[in-house]
């Protein structure tokens, strides 16, 4: 069934994406998706709720720079993959409210997971102990987003690499760096 939407999604867009259509492509009949979806919105949100259900984890590579750059490797695969499944669901969950807090779920997952690469980093010295991992995170993986999606300018696999490598620097020069906490507090 989710297939089935993402293809519709890809193939017809959000606006012609509609319960009947997905049932069909999937070979089900109408009433048992609407039974247990509802409606788009509740198939778009079961998209990325399944998307987040998995045991998906940031390689550890030795080093922040490293890190970062599977993980941007990794995104810019994602959002440059034919036929553009993900950019159609970002594009979908501005369309749906449903869609729009199920997105926010699986973000909020993969940051939480990702994590995992600043206190990597901190473990090993490369950045100062109080590094905010969610800002060096949207950091890196911002611009990603702002190319690909925003201004749709031409995939350039050297983006990821120069995206780690300028955001890894920044981190180990304590640009995400909070205050230490101060003992009178």
């Amino acid at each position: 069934m989710l297939d089935a939407v993402r293809v519709e999604l890809v193939e017809h867009g959000y606006d012609n994406l509609t319960v009947d259509t997905v049932a069909a492509r999937a070979g089900v009949h109408r009433t048992t998706v609407y039974r247990r979806w509802r409606d788009v919105g509740g198939l778009l949100a079961d998209v990325f709720d399944a998307a987040g259900d998995d045991d998906w984890q940031p390689r550890d590579t030795g080093s922040l720079r490293g890190d970062l750059a599977a993980l941007t490797h990794g995104i810019h695969a994602a959002l440059t993959e034919q036929p553009p499944v993900t950019a159609a669901l970002i594009a979908a969950s501005f369309r749906s409210e449903e869609a729009a807090r199920a997105l926010r779920r699986f973000w909020e997952d993969r940051y939480a997971r990702c994590e995992a690469v600043v206190r990597r980093a901190v473990r090993r010295g490369e950045v100062p102990p109080h590094t905010d991992a969610r800002r060096l995170l949207v950091a890196a993986t911002a611009p990603l987003y702002h190319q690909l999606l925003l201004l749709r300018t031409p995939p350039d696999p050297h983006l990821p690499d120069h995206v780690a490598a300028s955001t890894a620097l920044a981190a180990t020069a304590g640009a995400f760096a909070e205050p230490a906490p101060r003992d009178d507090d």
